[in-house]
């Protein structure tokens, strides 16, 4: 993880318990005598990212209904981390973009808790956008910092959602990476089996369909994304995706070098995952 990370150290499970009593009901001591949680159960992972959240980044409360998307606290904020390197600037306030924002609105909260920056987070879906702002209001500060926008369009990526005259230093993305809810639930088995070494469709990370799968998948969205992006070359500072799947890469450069962006790959661990952020601008710059 990124030398700024605060989670590179062992969850502090005393205070998290103390924090938020309902992480104590999924609490275990394993096998090496460590407390921990069982990752594969979505309760727990809820309930540990609520507790992180309320410890770590100064919320009041954090609600999320079951069956949403509950992404580990410890890999997003690498993403904002790593950004604040990219950007290399000393403008204030910094702006980003979260395309897909989601109902967790996790990655504005913590861009806005760990760095001050001002966010937009925009998402196709109603509900998301109608939870992620429920939850902005549980913490009053929150909304000074991040607005949630609607697309109203999925044809659309940044139109409709980058207006007139703004600049954004920065956009972000966690794209779908299935092409098909089959092929997500095969993900889900797969995930589970690694866990657990069991068979089940639970997702312990939880998910609506949008969430995880789009047509085409992870390639053809960034591919989308990369093409629509030619149209706010001048709003925007650098766009960024996570690239989940390191097979992609070769044809979205070759798109790039095509459109006469330049761009640069950004490695991401996390124990035994790996990913990658994908960033690219169309100015000249000589400190690529």
């Amino acid at each position: 993880m990124h030398k700024n990370n605060i989670h590179n150290k062992p969850y502090d499970f005393d205070n998290l318990m103390m924090i938020n009593p309902e992480l104590k009901k999924h609490m275990f001591t394993n096998n090496y005598k460590n407390t921990t949680i069982d990752f594969s159960n979505s309760h727990a992972v809820y309930e540990l990212n609520k507790a992180l959240l309320i410890l770590h980044y100064n919320l009041t409360d954090y609600q999320l209904p079951e069956g949403y998307l509950c992404p580990p606290i410890p890999g997003r904020a690498d993403y904002i981390h790593h950004l604040t390197d990219l950007l290399q600037t000393n403008d204030t306030p910094i702006v980003g973009l979260d395309i897909g924002v989601g109902a967790n609105c996790i990655y504005p909260i913590l861009a806005a808790q760990i760095y001050g920056w001002k966010m937009v987070g925009s998402d196709i879906n109603r509900d998301a956008v109608n939870i992620a702002h429920h939850n902005l209001n549980l913490t009053e500060a929150l909304s000074d910092y991040i607005e949630i926008r609607h697309q109203d369009n999925p044809a659309y990526i940044f139109r409709n959602i980058i207006r007139f005259g703004e600049y954004y230093h920065f956009t972000m993305c966690n794209p779908p990476f299935h092409a098909s809810e089959k092929e997500a639930l095969k993900g889900t088995q797969r995930k589970w089996s690694n866990l657990t070494g069991e068979s089940n469709s639970e997702l312990n990370f939880g998910g609506q369909a949008h969430e995880l799968w789009c047509n085409g998948g992870e390639a053809l969205f960034i591919k989308r994304m990369i093409k629509e992006s030619v149209q706010f070359k001048a709003q925007v500072g650098w766009f960024t995706t996570l690239v989940s799947k390191g097979a992609h890469l070769p044809k979205l450069q070759k798109q790039l070098h095509k459109l006469k962006a330049a761009y640069k790959v950004i490695d991401m661990t996390q124990g035994q995952k790996q990913s990658r952020i994908l960033a690219w601008r169309f100015e000249d710059q000589s400190n690529l």
